[in-house]
């Protein structure tokens, strides 16, 4: 298998001309039968890495997945482009699992989607033995990782895949994973030598604010407002606060439904479907909500609460933007919110080890959120992802804070650190830096280091956020797994042993409560802009009519991406409509005269009411000839020669339109003129050829056989 079949499936069943960065190297390394880890951000584009193979190899594809809703989400998806795929789970039946069990061992299915709980069962393994399988995937494979941030303990199970089917190759996928659990799923799933793809977690189209969480109602009713009918996932830390968040929102004529695990399953799987189906646009809930949402189109995720960690916020924002489009995220924190996590692990039943891991975590996240630095830096940092620039895309980049040459202060700090044998956590080394007594510096002697009492000029809050910001642009690293002592970087061995130079932020004064930031002025939109986005409406609206008849989600019809590029580009043919990303043959077969006719009616409407579509002059002349007009009564019509009408007739024949060529130039004139194109070089010149033939053939009659010519060689 090459990765000629893979483009060419990409292309026909997801209607992509190319894969994203990495993808092809990862599919080529499954085609190639070898163990693969991938790590992308969500959105990323991770199940094509395991979809296509799948497609394209012989015999079926398992992949295991967590969460039921997934695994529905990915098969709708999936079966809407043409792709044979099913599921098996505790939501079917008997009869139903049986029916998906006679098509797996007939070879009619692709993919098959299971629970690590179904995979490792006994009454499972006779089925697995007798299919012939191309390929294991195991989607959100942090789960497997006790280090991992939603560790899962029956993913540890699934070892066994590599014992049982030694020859048969593996890919491990997910979204948010540090160096230490990358190490992990490696070692709990006995990976033999795996290829390990890191793809760029950055995920620019998303903006990110984080604001203190004074009045935070008001701030988010104003957030809302300037995300008006856009679908958005609320994020709270209570299942209390969920539903008193909906009601309060509701109340403001907001359209929000709640979510968290005490929501009774029938009502719970409503409120998910609404969602997904853009009936409801806003979803407040905990972070029970979302691994299993597919869903491309949400525009905004709000925290208002903080997360625990940076794993679970990087995930769960995440969910925005994964059409490519401009979303955004905001992030409400403050010291309670830290405070009662910190209560809810130390009264949960973890082990010490566990516990200390999650509020270490748990610091640095309330790190992330006090400092003044780039976030997308910060949390590029974190995942092991070089990132020495300011993204422009935060709210710390639109409002930079004073900077000063911190060079000093850093090479105290990482001075100290490698002078006690990297052997000290943040408020350890701040003590010493500051040249405190405290018994702990006493007893290991790190009071007769050189750097010990070097940074008295800093108190013990400045030198934490100073350290904070070293830790976010990748100076220093924590070792989570080595009591959270601090760790030297390579970047950092460059700011004490070569001479680089570090700005760094000092503290900045705290926004009064309630004060608000001025909101940008709204610029008057231009006509064009103004029709496109009727267009993108009218578009929008068809696509959740069809998607209702269909009983399917709305983006997975076409996503928001595929329908603003069509309301950019008008495309009026088959052809113009394929070049469209995320127009498949198969969605183009289902539905891509519904659209069309959209588009078409909306330039007549238009055109016929004095508006200028720009673009669309050949489909005007087009249509104006289809009922009834002559050449010449269109040219008056429109202001324009008959030639230029009959131009436009050329290309919309050239585009696929039925016309009948006759009238204008016989097949034996055609054949003439065509064979003569050869002599001459495209964009053929009608006069080069009128006066090829001693002005045998008028233009006209030269103009059709060319767009006939053109026709046939697409």
């Amino acid at each position: 298998m090459t990765l000629t079949n893979a483009s060419a499936a990409l292309k026909k069943y997801f209607g992509y001309d190319q894969f994203r960065p990495l993808q092809a190297d990862i599919i080529q390394n499954v085609y190639n039968g070898r163990d693969t880890l991938v790590l992308m951000p969500t959105g990323g584009g991770k199940s094509v890495c395991f979809q296509i193979p799948a497609i394209t190899l012989d015999g079926v594809a398992v992949v295991v997945s967590p969460l039921i809703a997934l695994m529905k989400d990915q098969v709708e998806g999936l079966s809407a482009n043409g792709i044979p795929a099913a599921f098996i789970n505790s939501s079917m039946n008997a009869d139903q699992q049986r029916n998906v069990e006679t098509a797996l061992l007939a070879g009619y299915i692709k993919l098959l989607y299971v629970s690590p709980e179904k995979l490792v069962s006994q009454s499972f393994q006779p089925l697995l033995k007798r299919l012939k399988i191309s390929l294991f995937a195991i989607d959100e494979a942090h789960c497997i990782s006790s280090w991992g941030h939603d560790f899962r303990p029956e993913y540890t199970q699934l070892k066994f895949l590599k014992s049982q089917f030694p020859g048969i190759p593996l890919i491990a996928l997910t979204a948010t994973a540090d160096k230490l659990t990358r190490k992990d799923i490696v070692a709990q799933l006995g990976l033999s030598d795996p290829a390990i793809f890191i793809a760029s977690f950055d995920r620019p189209n998303i903006s990110l604010t984080v604001r203190p969480g004074q009045k935070r109602f008001e701030q988010i009713v104003e957030f809302l407002k300037e995300h008006p009918n856009q679908s958005g996932i609320i994020y709270c830390l209570s299942r209390k606060g969920c539903e008193g968040l909906a009601d309060k929102l509701n109340a403001k004529g907001f359209r929000a439904a709640h979510y968290h695990a005490e929501v009774p399953a029938a009502l719970r799987s409503k409120a998910q479907e609404d969602f997904i189906n853009d009936r409801t646009p806003i979803i407040c809930a905990t972070i029970a909500f979302g691994m299993g949402i597919d869903k491309s189109n949400v525009r905004f995720v709000a925290h208002y609460n903080m997360p625990r960690n940076l794993e679970g916020y990087y995930q769960e924002i995440g969910r925005a933007g994964r059409d490519g489009l401009p979303s955004d995220a905001l992030l409400f924190f403050s010291y309670a919110d830290l405070l009662s996590y910190r209560e809810m692990f130390e009264q949960g039943d973890a082990s010490a080890e566990q516990k200390d891991l999650k509020l270490a975590k748990l610091e640095r996240m309330y790190q992330f959120a006090e400092a003044p630095v780039c976030r997308r830096k910060t949390v590029l940092n974190y995942f092991g992802e070089p990132y020495d620039k300011s993204c422009g895309n935060c709210d710390v980049c639109k409002n930079p804070p004073q900077h000063f040459d911190g060079t000093l202060a850093a090479q105290k700090a990482l001075s100290a650190i490698l002078r006690t044998n990297q052997r000290v956590g943040m408020s350890l080394l701040t003590d010493i830096l500051r040249g405190s007594q405290r018994r702990e510096i006493l007893e290991h002697n790190y009071h007769e280091i050189k750097t010990y009492g070097a940074g008295k000029e800093y108190g013990y809050d400045d030198w934490l956020f100073l350290l904070s910001q070293m830790l976010h642009v990748g100076l220093i690293e924590i070792a989570y797994d080595d009591h959270n002592c601090l760790r030297v970087t390579d970047e950092g061995k460059k700011i004490l042993f070569e001479g680089k130079k570090i700005a760094l932020a000092m503290p900045q004064p705290k926004p009064k409560p309630g004060e608000k930031t001025a909101l940008p002025r709204v610029t008057e939109k231009s006509k064009t802009q103004m029709l496109r986005e009727e267009l993108l409406q009218r578009l929008t609206a068809l696509r959740r009519e069809l998607a209702v008849t269909q009983g399917i989600p709305p983006y997975t019809l076409f996503s928001d991406l595929t329908l603003q590029q069509m309301a950019d580009a008008r495309p009026l043919s088959d052809t113009e409509m394929l070049e469209i990303a995320g127009v498949s043959e198969r969605k183009l077969q289902l539905y891509g005269d519904a659209f069309m006719g959209e588009i078409r009616r909306f330039v007549i409407e238009k055109t016929q009411a004095g508006e200028r579509i720009i673009g669309s002059s050949n489909f005007i002349s087009f249509d104006l000839f289809n009922r009834g007009h002559s050449v010449e009564d269109i040219a008056e019509i429109r202001g324009v020669s008959p030639m230029t009408v009959m131009g436009h007739l050329a290309t919309m024949y050239e585009r696929g339109e039925l016309i009948d060529l006759s009238q204008w130039v016989s097949p034996e004139e055609c054949d003439i003129i065509q064979g003569a194109l050869t002599l001459f070089e495209e964009p053929f010149q009608l006069k080069q050829i009128h006066e090829h033939f001693n002005e045998r053939f008028n233009f006209d009659k030269i103009r059709f056989a060319i767009a006939d010519f053109r026709r046939k060689n697409k």
